[in-house]
């Protein structure tokens, strides 16, 4: 019997490397166009793909990211780009009368003074958080846009998860464009390799933040590509715990092996104190993430050191 197709958008990102890793995709056809192949911000070169290929299911994880650094210095591109890719992949699929589409948002959008643990029904209840503002309108436009297609056609399985933050193999390490826990990554693997004795954390390191292993999210994608029609119409996907700045610098600090001592710069931006999950949802659904905090910062460490030596 012929394997259904997939399109999978950002394949060459971490999460789209981790879906294309996972053990379920050899159970499709997977279509994972380049940047190259396929420009997302082209309406029209959208339009024609999705309308030759025909996919069952598009699961799109494409988009410009990164940490508070780069969504401070390139709002415009972060509103824009992803707004334009949000909205050309979703119509194009929705003109295409392609029927299951799994769009992958974040917790950015959340209100920055939401109450925690963070429920699916208190997106735009508030103020976004202006560090990544750009990059949550656009995330909530696409989010959205799901939701008015599904309330004009019920067939259209077009729904939402939202992963919290995310790291694992394939992340970035940039300082210039990584998140949290990669950066961290980097910047204490260089402390050992220089020999200096202390790392500075942005602000008190008390703020909280919720991690989860990206090849875990690749499980939940894979189960909710399988079975769209019982997946929620809008899903938190996450740990439902966290762990503040100084646990994430400490636990790196013993996988790597480096032992000096942490300073604090309280004149750094640091972004919202707490930004965690409920996952009442995805706990009914019947999905948990399965990998350790430990054991997930070693992998990463393992795929970072590999990548160094190319």
């Amino acid at each position: 019997m012929a394997k259904k197709k997939l399109l999978l958008t950002g394949a060459s990102g971490m999460v789209g490397r981790n879906i294309l890793e996972h053990p379920a995709a050899a159970d499709w056809e997977i279509l994972a166009p380049s940047s190259k192949e396929l420009d997302l911000t082209d309406s029209h070169a959208t339009d024609a793909y999705l309308t030759h290929y025909q996919p069952h299911i598009v699961i799109h994880a494409a988009g410009q990211v990164g940490g508070i650094q780069a969504n401070m210095a390139h709002p415009v591109a972060f509103l824009e780009r992803n707004t334009a890719i949000g909205r050309n992949i979703i119509m194009a699929a929705y003109k295409a009368n392609v029927k299951q589409f799994l769009n992958l948002a974040s917790t950015c959008m959340y209100p920055r003074v939401a109450g925690n643990p963070l429920r699916e029904t208190m997106i735009l209840t508030g103020e976004l958080e202006p560090t990544n503002e750009g990059y949550a309108i656009a995330k909530i436009m696409a989010t959205r846009l799901c939701q008015y297609i599904r309330r004009e056609d019920e067939t259209a399985l077009f729904k939402t998860i939202l992963p919290c933050n995310l790291y694992g193999r394939h992340d970035k390490f940039d300082p210039k464009n990584s998140h949290l826990l990669p950066a961290i990554i980097h910047k204490i693997h260089m402390a050992k390799e220089r020999g200096d004795r202390t790392v500075e954390i942005w602000g008190d390191g008390e703020a909280r933040r919720e991690f989860m292993y990206a090849a875990d999210l690749a499980d939940a994608v894979m189960k909710a590509a399988e079975d769209m029609i019982s997946l929620p119409d809008l899903m938190n996907c996450g740990l439902g715990h966290d762990y503040s700045i100084n646990d994430y610098y400490r636990i790196v600090a013993n996988v790597i092996g480096w032992t000096g001592e942490f300073t604090y710069d309280l004149t750094k931006p640091v972004g919202m104190k707490q930004k965690l999950c409920s996952t009442e949802l995805q706990s009914a659904w019947g999905f948990s993430s399965p990998t350790s905090l430990e054991d997930g910062i070693r992998s990463t460490y393992d795929f970072y050191l590999n990548e160094k030596k190319k």
